[in-house]
């Protein structure tokens, strides 16, 4: 017999004690009195980052799963079912950003762990094995590739690639010899044929205002917008401030500012977004111009022919840019691709049981349909599998913010909804 959304309920105490008591490891910019009221800094394969995944494998060993370890890191926890078979997974991350919150990911690793609790507490065996997944380095914050761990296990990324990879701040620093030092390069392949899941499905908070705006509680997410990173290098001419005129500058400063405006400029146009999230010059003194700026450009829109277009607009002025008649010398302006992430459609299967068992827990007017703004590991995941995901709403829709928050009953409601959307799928099952 299929599953019926709310057969099981959630330990919400206990879930939301579990979030904040494992936000020890990382708890950072304090913004209020409150015990719980800091940010995180859990960055990909730190210290802290190694903390939070024993506790994970410790707690899901403890419910009786098998632990599977891939080459990125990534955890898989599976609790037999009564068939064989790849396992119905619910996944997210336990990486932070710098400045990030207690919910960006976070909340759908422990909504997942809270779901097995809540099955293994009721004794239940699924029909098919069922997992909880732990990305490694969604983010992309300290080794700068988003859906990092996601996009070699999908075949996007390569593993030689993937490890070569260095931290943002510390260049030495590769996330290969991260992954050894910590103790979590696991032997398992890092790719869906040795390591298959017959489908994934998320809980994340927005990240956004529309859901908190319209008084709505869930969203069944359709899918992803596509989005583009950049490394962007103006190469200039560095000379003194004070006495080189005007015209005789090749000035990559007054370069990396038109091409930011103009940045923002044509992705509103597009109805689309543009950001620069991080930004360098050399040789950094005041009194002389620089001769290099590198920052970075994210560009994202719904539809791939529309962030294609937005791509082009902006090449094209940034040629202009680099030209600067008025000048006598000239800065040249360098792409170099970090990431690109083609729009995401959700499975109907997928976002159907997502739908259904949201409608279970509160009433329909309280459910939206919405697209993702953001990259997440089920982007990557969809790309393989059947993959569905439900956003709840977060206060003024901020995230990647030590404010970010999202009430303990809407994760609650939100956990109950990944449990019984992963449950109904799983019961649904042929294979």
């Amino acid at each position: 017999m299929p599953y019926e959304p709310r057969q099981l309920t959630i330990n919400a105490k206990r879930l939301n004690e579990t979030i904040h008591e494992t936000c020890e490891w990382g708890a950072a910019h304090r913004w209020g009195d409150a015990p719980t009221e800091t940010g995180m800094c859990r960055l990909a394969l730190s210290d802290d980052d190694k903390l939070v995944r024993d506790w994970f494998v410790k707690e899901m060993t403890n419910l009786g799963c098998e632990i599977k370890i891939d080459q990125m890191g990534s955890i898989f926890a599976i609790r037999k079912g009564k068939k064989d078979g790849p396992p119905t997974a619910m996944g997210s991350h336990l990486d932070t950003q710098p400045t990030g919150g207690r919910y960006d990911g976070i909340l759908g690793v422990q909504s997942a762990v809270e779901a097995l609790r809540t099955i293994h507490d009721a004794g239940l065996v699924t029909e098919y094995p069922i997992a909880v997944v732990n990305w490694t380095n969604e983010e992309g914050a300290r080794f700068p590739k988003s859906l990092h761990a996601s996009s070699v296990w999908s075949g996007e990324l390569s593993l030689q690639d993937a490890y070569a990879l260095c931290d943002v701040a510390n260049p030495g620093v590769s996330a290969g010899a991260e992954l050894d030092r910590i103790g979590y390069k696991g032997t398992v392949l890092a790719c869906h044929k040795a390591n298959p899941l017959a489908a994934h499905f998320e809980l994340h908070i927005e990240q956004g205002p529309v859901l908190e705006s319209h008084g709505q509680r869930v969203g069944v997410v359709q899918g992803g917008q596509a989005y583009k990173w950049f490394n962007i290098r103006i190469n200039g001419r560095d000379s003194h401030a004070g006495t080189t005129p005007f015209d005789y500058r090749a000035d990559p400063m007054l370069a990396a500012s038109q091409f930011i405006l103009a940045a923002h400029q044509i992705a509103k146009e597009h109805h689309g977004l543009a950001t620069t999230g991080i930004f360098h010059l050399q040789p950094g003194s005041i009194n002389t111009i620089p001769n290099v700026v590198e920052f970075t450009l994210d560009i994202r829109h719904v539809e791939d022919e529309q962030l294609a277009r937005i791509e082009e607009d902006i090449r094209a002025a940034s040629v202009k840019i680099a030209a600067n008649d008025n000048a006598r010398f000239k800065c040249t302006i360098d792409w170099e691709v970090l990431f690109d992430n083609s729009a995401t459609k959700f499975h109907p299967l997928c976002t159907g049981a997502v739908e259904k068992a949201a409608c279970a827990s509160v009433p329909s007017e309280q459910v939206r349909k919405i697209v993702s703004g953001a990259g997440h590991d089920s982007c990557a995941t969809s790309r393989i599998c059947p993959t569905g995901m439900v956003f709840i709403p977060c206060r003024e829709g901020l995230s990647h913010n030590p404010r970010e928050f999202s009430t303990p009953e809407d994760c609650a409601l939100g956990a109950q909804v990944l449990m019984d959307a992963a449950l109904l799928f799983d019961s649904q099952r042929t294979a």
